[in-house]
């Protein structure tokens, strides 16, 4: 007797019988509810907790409900916002709040273009309005600095630079950057930034003007004014930057680069369009319109 009862003990060494006694339950109700098969509600939440962790996990740990429920629904799972919120607070599953910047502006000595923009941050079309700013990434060899151009139709980076200095030839190679990234005929482009020096410097002022891209600047210490950079700044920031350690620059823009050109311009999801990547969008609306011209 004493074996048959060490051999039906539960998991945690209480014999069952002495268990069933004390919940007042018969034996063959315990053996059933132990054996008991998962039901179908069981099994979709298991299944969609799992897809969730995936999309999560894919997105660097950074996607929050509704571009998780809007993966979800692209791979086919019928699922609302409030469903998908309530099981990544289940999970414990959260975004990372931004941190303050510190700004880098410092205002030029030459005369600033006007703003021709005022905080009117969209477009009609790819290659209307641009905008730019630079941000510093924290290194174990020093700091490395990040010049980005924006394209306000679609929020696509389409043109980024990296260095040790914060000056005019960085601003300046992000922008030859986005105008190969466009062809190189951006005539007629607005670019929009802030007062920098560096962005009012004379070798700024050519670049633009051989490439025929119109200058337009916000006002001093307004980040308002350029608001669409510097949401870019906190996003690459907070969903990437400050969840690794670069220990020398070399891995940063190795890092950096390859998240902007495999993750954000082509992957991450951006309410601005629409929950659609900036690649993917651009592809829809251009698509659509050669349909609609047809």
């Amino acid at each position: 007797m004493a074996g048959f009862i060490s051999s039906q003990r539960t998991e945690h060494g209480v014999p069952h019988a002495l268990t069933c006694r004390a919940l007042q339950v018969s034996q063959s109700w315990y053996y059933k509810w132990r054996d008991r098969q998962p039901t179908d509600a069981q099994t979709r939440r298991a299944g969609l907790d799992d897809e969730i962790r995936q999309v999560f996990d894919a997105s660097g740990g950074t996607y929050g409900s509704p571009r998780v429920t809007q993966d979800l629904q692209a791979a086919g799972w019928r699922v609302g916002e409030n469903t998908v919120a309530r099981r990544m607070a289940a999970l414990g599953l959260a975004g990372r709040p931004p941190k303050r910047r510190r700004s880098l502006t410092r205002q030029g000595k030459r005369p600033a273009a006007p703003d021709r923009v005022r905080r009117q941050f969209t477009a009609p079309a790819p290659d209307v309005l641009w905008c730019g700013d630079m941000t510093e990434i924290v290194t174990g060899q020093g700091n490395l600095y990040l010049a980005t151009v924006i394209d306000l139709f679609s929020r696509r980076l389409l043109g980024y630079a990296m260095s040790a200095h914060h000056d005019a030839e960085l601003v300046e190679a992000s922008l030859h950057m986005a105008a190969a990234t466009r062809g190189g005929t951006v005539d007629g482009v607005i670019f929009h930034s802030d007062r920098g020096s560096e962005y009012t410097s004379e070798a700024f002022d050519k670049a633009c003007r051989r490439l025929g891209v119109l200058q337009s600047m916000g006002r001093v210490g307004s980040a308002l004014d350029n608001a669409a950079a510097e949401a870019f700044n906190s996003t690459i920031k907070v969903e990437y930057i400050h969840r690794h350690r670069f220990a020398t620059r070399h891995e940063a823009r190795l890092k950096i680069s390859t998240w902007i050109v495999d993750f954000y311009n082509l992957r991450r999801r951006h309410s601005a369009c629409d929950g659609m990547s900036p690649i993917d969008y651009e592809r829809f609306m251009a698509e659509a319109r050669r349909a609609e011209a047809a």
